[in-house]
């Protein structure tokens, strides 16, 4: 039946013919379909965590009497509990007792971070390795809300104990590669390696009055001339952070995308879009741009464009693998029992993102809080 109603539509528009052969026979798809069909093998985006690590990074934030209490804990029990393993830390003036000095770059091997912190301890991490890959990365929060913070620190002897276990879940979060040019098109000098970003890039005028004229490419094709305070480009993670404000869509993060978002354009029917993760997006400032432009990448501020000049985004072939609250194994039938119930799924099943945007967004919360509905006489 599909076959003949093709078949029909076909004698009506010429030009689906040929779109019907490949239908038919994808062996014989014209080169313009064949990339729909090709079987490419694509970088998994869930992966399971199957070797214990054996050198730990410690990443935390400024060293505040909680933050001192449970670095102390975890690494008292990660000394009794696991006695071969390494753990390092940054070199800071707050290094804790009991764990070794790491510089990036070191010949040991960091097989795990741990983050205790809030979302920036975790961009922070990220930071870290800009120039490979990410090691597996267990997050825990001290009582800050943040869409990257899946573990409470109280559950740190349990997560753990899955990551030691081979039980624990990784998603691996897309980061962004950036390059910048100069007016040449030529390399900047003081730029060695490519940007590693995990949320965005975000182009603004910052204290200029005037608004900033950004060319935008999309795979070499200009796609249009924005006039606006900025241009944001983040990531599905980073589309809960900068880009959401500024009213970028929500992406859910296992997917590969890249979401560009202007900043108070100047025109109304300037809207945000989504590219797939093998787009290549390049912002040059425009050379009537009244404004030079600010970069800033992950909050930080890192370079600044004058009219010429531009940058080029694309997806990083090193994401950050972020361990999931749901790979926690429960200890017993009854806890068992209340994850399969209760809010969250099974031990393995990603619930980290639907439970954030509800709890942390309030996604479709009515605009009637509590305290109205207990008092409206309907």
């Amino acid at each position: 039946m599909w076959r003949r109603r093709i078949a029909f539509r076909a004698f009506q528009f010429p030009m689906l013919h040929s779109l019907r052969r490949a239908l038919l026979n994808t062996t014989k798809c014209p080169q313009r379909y064949t990339r729909f069909f090709s079987n490419k093998p694509v970088q998994p985006v869930w992966q399971t965590l199957h070797q214990p690590p054996k050198n730990i990074l410690i990443v935390n934030k400024m060293r505040t009497q909680p933050v001192i209490l449970a670095i102390d804990a975890f690494l008292e029990h990660v000394h009794s509990t696991y006695p071969g393993v390494r753990v390092f830390h940054e070199d800071r003036p707050d290094i804790p007792h009991g764990a070794e000095v790491w510089h990036p770059g070191k010949p040991e091997k960091i097989d795990l971070v741990v983050t205790l912190g809030g979302d920036g301890t975790i961009l922070h991490a990220s930071s870290l390795f800009s120039s490979g890959a990410v090691p597996p990365v267990l997050s825990f929060s001290l009582g800050t809300l943040g869409f990257l913070l899946p573990f409470h620190i109280d559950d740190f002897a349990k997560a753990l104990e899955s990551v030691f276990d081979g039980k624990a879940t990784i998603l691996n979060r897309m980061r962004l590669a950036c390059t910048f040019y100069n007016q040449d098109e030529s390399k900047k000098p003081d730029q060695a390696d490519d940007w590693q970003v995990m949320n965005e890039v975000a182009l603004h005028r910052g204290s200029s009055p005037h608004l900033n004229t950004i060319d935008i490419f999309v795979d070499g094709q200009h796609l249009t001339e924005a006039v606006s305070d900025g241009l944001i480009v983040s990531t599905p993670t980073g589309s809960t952070a900068y880009s959401l404000s500024a009213g970028g869509p929500i992406v859910h993060p296992s997917l590969s995308a890249l979401v560009l978002t202007p900043i108070c354009p100047r025109s109304l029917s300037f809207r945000p879009l989504v590219f797939p993760s093998s787009s290549s997006i390049t912002l040059r400032i425009g050379n009537r741009s009244r404004a030079h432009a600010g970069v800033s990448m992950d909050g930080r501020t890192s370079h600044v464009l004058h009219p010429g000049e531009s940058v080029t985004i694309q997806a990083s072939p090193y994401p950050v693998p972020c361990i999931n609250r749901s790979s926690i194994v429960p200890e017993n039938e009854i806890e068992r029992e209340e994850l399969q119930k209760g809010e969250g799924a099974r031990p393995g099943k990603e619930d980290d993102w639907v439970r954030d945007i509800n709890n942390l967004l309030q996604y479709n919360a009515t605009f009637r809080s509590k305290a109205l509905l207990r008092h409206s006489r309907t």
